[in-house]
Formats: structure tokens, sequence, C-alpha cells
């Protein structure tokens, strides 16, 4: 089944576009009496590197990315960003880039990322980016498979990871950094090629590129084996670009604050969203700042993943557990009423309790995020129900979608123009086609769907049927035979032995809403019952005890992790969360771990999914522990 969204008539677009009317506004019977007009929106533009030139065109910002240095922003408009990137290209070619060449980008997100992007792009060569905190074996397995000649990183720190692998990729033949570092070849040395090259040169080659050309390769972390080379067309990014234009509320007098790695192709093509719309981008200093930014930049948009929403929403009930008296009694007085929250279907009663939760209490809550958010897009992976009904209620909306890699990736996002609805992840976007299959698998058609993987024409073949349909490996269902719910992993569902199926991921979404449980694994394949590896809530833990007069001796994880108290506190939670399970699917055991699942162990990916076999295999004893007298 094909779905297309409904439109508002200009005026009700505007209206909150300009964030003038609230989320309850939309979706009263007013707003929605306005003509409803179907259109489809196009973008004018063909090809990615297309994209600054619109916006030098339409919306000439000055401000087009802004960066922090030495404690004050600085700005590049949009005519110096394409000067840069004239000189790059120029620089590139003079270096014998090849139109085809595979060039990567290993950088966190700062402007000369873009400008080498775009540089790369327009004069047909690909852009292969890769993640700053992967292993050097994926670096030396990425950089053989695509037989990358010329490498730009960021930092010294990568510049020693590449150097260590360099010697064993054949193709390998330069490699610069951005940040200047004595004994590397700096980026302004491709720069400095430039005048070797006339402009015309640049011009040719960007006449060449079509919009069907393959524009990038984005290796995806993968949860197990070597990572698979992704390919994106100009036209499968552009697609979700045109696709996504009216669900983001932004326009080119916002600004847009961004952290998430740019690598991925989920902020990337906001970026390209971003620069087409008009935003002025500002790049957040490191994950450490971006409470400090945001108040700064105070953004109308940015987007975040689930893992740092649960962060933010900790801190702020540590917030809440600090105050005292009447100001602590009408704090979690409102945050309960949040939880309440739904988009349709509220009483007056209720709507009036919360216009004064949101003045007394959720103000404040929005003076912190800056005070101007219209939405946090959210994505990567599932977003927990309740944070999606307190933030809505708190008129923070976040509005959560669904998409991979290989989609360029959104299939569909809850948008205040076609409908929110908590639990699910929107509907479809514009010409993406999604159907259920027997087994429950989600599968995708579209303009925005892959090339293909790099030299896997065997892997390409098993994720894309004939008829042109990608296998996500998703299992999902629609509700209100609009609205697309995922419900797991179709890889990560398993059987106990009694041949009962376990959904791990709704159940640890589920399992993590509590404070008592920063991290949770559900285990059990084959077993009698499901168990959990759990990492405590470290810090919460050590201020419920203090609050509880709770002796956690020398405070160190290894003692937590141990302690009688912790673990019978936790032991009420699980037992708490199990009474909305089946007695198969409720969890009989766990085991507390001391140490976070991160990404530098290899236990979780770059957008921070749960690499299982890794973990099983790390706490195989853990694993034994739990189930050695079943």
């Amino acid at each position: 089944m094909v779905y297309q969204r409904d439109e508002l008539n200009e005026y009700s677009r505007v209206l909150i576009e300009q964030n003038q009317v609230s989320i309850e506004h939309f979706f009263s019977k007013k707003i929605n009496t306005f003509n409803i007009l179907k259109l489809k929106l196009m973008i004018e533009a063909n090809r990615l590197f297309d994209i600054p030139y619109y916006q030098q065109r339409t919306y000439p910002n000055s401000g087009m990315f802004v960066s922090k240095k030495e404690g004050s922003w600085h700005k590049m408009s949009c005519e110096e960003f394409l000067n840069e990137v004239m000189i790059v290209s120029r620089g590139l070619i003079a270096l014998g880039v090849s139109k085809g060449d595979n060039v990567a980008l290993v950088s966190s997100n700062r402007v000369e990322w873009n400008v080498m992007d775009i540089a790369i792009q327009q004069i047909g060569a690909i852009v292969v980016p890769l993640y700053p905190n992967i292993s050097e074996n994926d670096y030396r397995y990425i950089l053989n498979d695509a037989g990358i000649k010329i490498c730009v990183v960021s930092t010294l720190d990568l510049a020693e990871k590449i150097t260590h692998v360099r010697g064993d990729v054949a193709t390998f033949t330069h490699l610069y950094t951005f940040d200047l570092i004595e004994g590397y070849d700096h980026w302004r040395d491709i720069h400095a090629r430039c005048q070797e090259i006339p402009e015309s040169d640049v011009q040719e080659r960007m006449d060449q590129v079509k919009s069907h050309d393959l524009a990038t390769i984005i290796y995806t972390s993968g949860t197990t084996g070597n990572p698979k080379g992704v390919m994106l067309s100009h036209h499968n990014i552009l697609s979700n670009v045109s696709g996504c234009r009216e669900p983001i509320p932004a326009d080119n007098n916002s600004k847009v604050l961004t952290f998430l790695p740019v690598c991925h192709i989920y902020e990337r093509m906001l970026h390209y969203l971003y620069m087409y719309i008009g935003c002025s981008i500002h790049f957040a200093e490191s994950m450490d700042t971006i409470g400090d930014n945001i108040r700064e930049v105070k953004p109308d948009v940015f987007s975040a993943v689930p893992r740092l929403i649960e962060k933010v929403f900790d801190r702020i009930m540590a917030k809440g557990d600090d105050l005292t008296g009447i100001k602590r009694r009408l704090f979690f007085w409102a945050v309960g009423l949040a939880e309440e929250y739904d988009v349709v279907g509220r009483s007056w009663w209720y709507n009036l309790r919360l216009s004064i939760a949101r003045k007394l209490i959720f103000s404040k809550w929005q003076e912190a995020l800056g005070g101007n958010v219209r939405a946090i897009a959210s994505g990567s992976a599932a977003l927990q129900p309740r944070l999606a009904r307190v933030f809505l209620a708190a008129d923070i909306p976040i509005l959560e979608g669904y998409g991979l890699t290989e989609t360029s990736p959104v299939v569909s996002v809850n948008s205040f123009q076609r409908g929110i609805r908590i639990g699910t992840v929107g509907p479809l976007i514009d010409d993406v086609q999604v159907r259920i299959a027997e087994d429950g698998e989600i599968l995708v058609k579209g303009p925005n769907v892959m090339m293909g993987y790099y030299n896997l024409p065997e892997a390409t073949a098993e994720a894309i049927d004939a008829e042109g349909w990608f296998h996500t490996g998703d299992i999902g269902m629609f509700v209100e035979d609009k609205f697309l719910k995922i419900t797991d992993r179709k890889k990560e569902i398993f059987k106990t032995s009694g041949g009962k199926y376990i959904v791990p991921q709704a159940m640890e979404n589920k399992f993590k809403e509590s404070r008592f449980i920063e991290q949770i694994m559900v285990i059990g394949e084959g077993e009698k019952f499901p168990s959990a590896f759990i990492v405590p809530s470290y810090a919460f833990v050590k201020e419920w005890a203090q609050r509880k007069g709770i002796d956690l001796g020398d405070g160190s994880n290894h003692s937590i992790a141990k302690d009688n108290h912790v673990i019978g506190r936790i032991q009420q939670e699980i037992d708490e969360f199990n009474k909305g399970f089946g007695n198969w699917e409720q969890i009989k055991k766990f085991v507390l771990l001391e140490k976070e699942f991160s990404i530098d162990a290899e236990e979780l990916t770059p957008t921070l999914k749960l690499k299982r076999k890794k973990i099983l295999a790390k706490y195989q004893m853990e694993y034994a522990s739990i189930y050695a007298e079943n």
C-alpha cells in the first residue's frame, strides 16, 4: 500500500513553521478545517553539490556554517564556502583524482568535512566517510575494499590510526589532516595545488555528473561480520531531502545545532536539507559541551539519538530529586501528568492541568534547551514511548523517524503536518512504499533505496529482491493503517527451549524506563527462560543510596554490582516491569555488569546498537552463572 501525505494550506503551514501554533492547536478542528492541498515537493537540485549553489541563489546566508573557536562563534558565508569548495576541487584534480575515484574522510563534525564532501562530489569522485571511533581492523578492511588513494582525517589520533594501517593498503598514496600537525601533510596543501587547474576544468567535471551517479559509499557498522559499503546515488539522497523538507520545521531563518556524526547518512542528509532551506548550521564543540552549546546557540532544530535523550531526561530528573517541599511536589506532579500524555483524545481537564504544568515546570526545561526548540529529530534506534510522551507534553516535540543507511536513510517520520502517534515512527515520507511481509518483515521500495552493496553482488541480490523491494530485517506493522511501528530486528528475535518467541529490543526499551538501569541486553536463546545482562545507572544508584543511608563500600562499580541492597532494588524494578509481559517473556534472572557497553570495547556499533554476539562472547562466565542450574 502506498501512502501520500495531506498538506496544509499555505497559511497553516507557515503558522506551524513559525512556531505560532502548538501541537494541540495543530490537531484541533480549527486548523484541520483549513483547505488541504495535495502537493508534491520537488527540490531544485539534481546533484548533491547543486544544493549550496541553490542556497547562494535563493538564501545567500552570511552564517551558512558557524563554528566555535577559542571561545567565540565564527561564521562562514555561503559565498566563502563555495569559494573554498572550488579551490579544493581544483587541488584534488591536480593531485590526480579522477571521476569515480574513492576519497576517504575520517573526522568528527566540522566545516572542513562539508567543504571536502562537496569538493569531492563535484569533480565526479566518490565520498567514503568513515567513523572516527571504529577499530584499526575496520579501517584496514574499508580502505582496502574501497581502494582508497587519498584519505583526509581531522586529528593526530586519527592520523596515527590510519598511519598504522596504510602500509597494508596497496592503493594508498596521500594522507592529509585538518588540524595542523607536525610530520603530516595539512589539507591546505591540497588548496596549494589549485593554481595548476582552471575553474573551467571543475565545471567540465560537474557537467558530467548525473543525478543517478554514485555519490557516496557508506560502510555500515553492522553487528556481525565485516562492514558493507552501501552505495547511494545523488538521486537516492536528494529524494530523502525532498521527502523530509516539510516534516522538519525549519526555514531560512532557523538555527540548527549539529553534533551527531555527519559520516552517518542520517545527520549528513539533514545537513543537505539544512543547506537547501537556508538554515545556519552550528557545530557543537564536542559531545561534552552539547548542553552549553544548546544554551548559547538557542537552536530551532537539532537531531539526537534516543541514548542522548535518555541522558538529558535523567539529568532533568536528578535536578527534580534535589528539590524540596512544594517545588519537588510540583515537579513530580508535572512529570506524572506528562507520562499520561497523548497526542489525541485528551480531555479539557487534562489540557488545563497541562497548561499549568507547562507554565510552572516545563518552561524551565525549554529554557535549558535554548527556549526556541521547535523539534528534536530522533532516529537510529527506538525511542522509549514514555520519553516521547514526556517531551511532547513539555512542548519540546521529539519527532521520531525510521530508516536505514540503505534507504538514504528516512522511510517514515512523525511530523506536525501528517500526524504524530507515540510509539510509532510516523507516516511514510513521499514516494516511499512499505509492504509488511508474511513474517512481519518491513520491505521498502522507492527512490531512496540504495544502488547496492559495493563489491558484494550476492549480498545486494539477497537484500533487494527481483521486484525492487529492500528487505530491512526489521519487524513492524501499521497502526491506524498509516503510522509505521517497529517491533524488533528479525535476526534478534529468538526462541526459548519451550518454543516461545522473545522480542528483546521491545523488552529492553521498556526496562530502560527504570532510572536504575543504564543499559540492558535480554538473553536466553534456547534456554528455559529469558534473563538479562544489566548495567546499572551507577550515578543514580549512588545518589539513591545516599538518600537511603545505604553504605556502598568503596563506591566502586565492582562493589555496587555486588551489593545486595542494589541487587534487591533492581529486582523490584524488574518485577514491576515484568507485569507488562507474558509469563514466558518475563526476566527470571539477571547479572549486574560493572562496565557500560561501549563502542571502544566493540560492544556497540557507532550508532549505539548492541553487538549481541560480541557481548555474549565477552560475558560467557556471567551467562553460565545464570543458566548453570537449569
